[in-house]
């Protein structure tokens, strides 16, 4: 599956089950390991693994696995690896604290998206 076409559909299951604040970046111009990085907040621990749980069983029902996860366990930061497209699904208070989008991409023109379909690809600022 083309990585844009996976994020789409991952960004569609996060926002069905109330992911907050979805952001795509696209780090295809810095790293050759993947295309886009999803970046999601959760409202509490049980949240995130609901919704790493979620994404797993439903893309595989697409014959799409993941190469790995971590920090399923504790909740607080979990990465969800898909190859081109890595999932990052924070506790709210926890995402703040790492940044991953001032490290990635350029927020500061960004608007909040709620919808897939009008979700903007972040550029990688150098």
């Amino acid at each position: 599956m083309d990585s844009k076409i996976l994020a789409k559909e991952i960004i569609n299951l996060l926002e069905s089950k109330k992911a907050e604040e979805i952001t795509l970046i696209d780090v295809r111009k810095k790293i050759d390991y993947a295309d886009f990085f999803i970046i999601c907040s959760a409202h509490s621990t049980k949240h995130t693994q609901g919704l790493c749980e979620f994404i797993i069983f439903e893309m595989e029902k697409l014959s799409i696995k993941p190469l790995g996860i971590e920090g399923l366990e504790l909740g607080q930061w979990i990465i969800i690896d898909y190859d081109t497209v890595i999932v990052h699904i924070f506790y709210e208070p926890v995402r703040r604290v790492y940044a991953l989008e001032e490290l990635w991409g350029d927020l500061s023109s960004q608007e909040k998206q709620k919808k897939s379909e009008d979700l903007q690809v972040l550029p990688f600022q150098e």
